[in-house]
């Protein structure tokens, strides 16, 4: 009997917390559909008195937020895909080839983790500004290609090969391309969506480097776009909230879509080596 108030104590808490958490965005969905004014009305109003879509057409038609939405959509689908594959590869590399130097490279690469990605921003810069890429969206790319992080977690996944599936492929006269792609690949397809969605969401959401890389108004990303809305109509609440919700939309409906693959590269992750 302890034991099920103890449960229905706890999972109340966790909807409690769960609720919490959702209201805001919910709050925002409703005030991007209420007219004009009424998201500053006081009392607050959870609900629109009318919904409408005004606020999402004059987005589209007079603010040319489509065009930045699809700058966001290029360069989130380019980095992501370039991402997995690189990383990928270099992952499975550092887990089962066998090269001099592997671990140590791995501890140095590991320790460049703790360096903040704003202090690695000017020579970056500089690097694209040398490669003819600054104000293009392929300079947006450019730092998304590879990182650390992606490595290590792909990494740790294929640690959990077993290496006499691999070393049976060898015996048999399997080339490593052969291996990874028919062996390997297979067996981490679950770590690769997890990085694919950390990738998209981390560039769909990254707001300092496309500022930096872009000055052309046509090539600005839709977190960019969405603060020069911000300082233009900071006063119309509910253009502001139309605005933020095309903003997540995309993000949500991904790890909603792909929550299943995620989280078993996550708890698959945890390989002790």
């Amino acid at each position: 009997m302890r034991r099920s108030v103890a449960s229905l104590v706890l999972h109340g808490a966790i909807g409690l917390l769960a609720v919490s958490a959702l209201l805001p965005l919910l709050w925002m969905v409703s005030a991007s559909l209420m007219p004009t004014g009424e998201a500053t009305a006081v009392p607050l109003r959870w609900l629109p008195s009318r919904p409408t879509l005004e606020h999402y057409r004059a987005l589209f038609e007079r603010m040319d937020l489509g065009r930045q939405l699809a700058n966001s959509l290029i360069v989130a689908a380019a980095t992501t895909v370039s991402a997995v594959v690189v990383n990928g590869m270099a992952g499975y590399a550092f887990a089962k080839l066998r090269f001099a130097g592997r671990d140590r490279l791995m501890r140095v690469m590991l320790l460049a983790l703790v360096v903040p990605g704003q202090v690695g921003m000017l020579p970056l810069f500089l690097l694209v500004r040398t490669l003819g890429l600054v104000n293009t969206l392929a300079g947006v790319v450019v730092p998304g290609l590879a990182s650390i992080f992606g490595i290590f977690l792909v990494r740790q996944y294929a640690l959990s090969i077993p290496d006499s599936i691999l070393d049976a492929a060898r015996v048999d006269g399997a080339g490593e391309l052969r291996v990874f792609r028919r062996i390997a690949l297979p067996l981490i397809v679950p770590i690769l969506v997890t990085l694919a969605v950390f990738t998209f969401l981390g560039t769909w959401n990254d707001f300092l480097w496309p500022l930096v890389v872009l000055s052309d108004d046509a090539r600005y990303t839709l977190p960019v776009g969405l603060a020069g809305l911000a300082g233009e109509h900071v006063q119309d609440t509910e253009l502001m909230m139309a605005g933020a919700v095309i903003t997540i939309a995309p993000a949500v409906l991904l790890f909603v879509a792909l929550q299943r693959y995620y989280l078993a590269g996550i708890m698959g992750g945890a390989v002790k080596e």
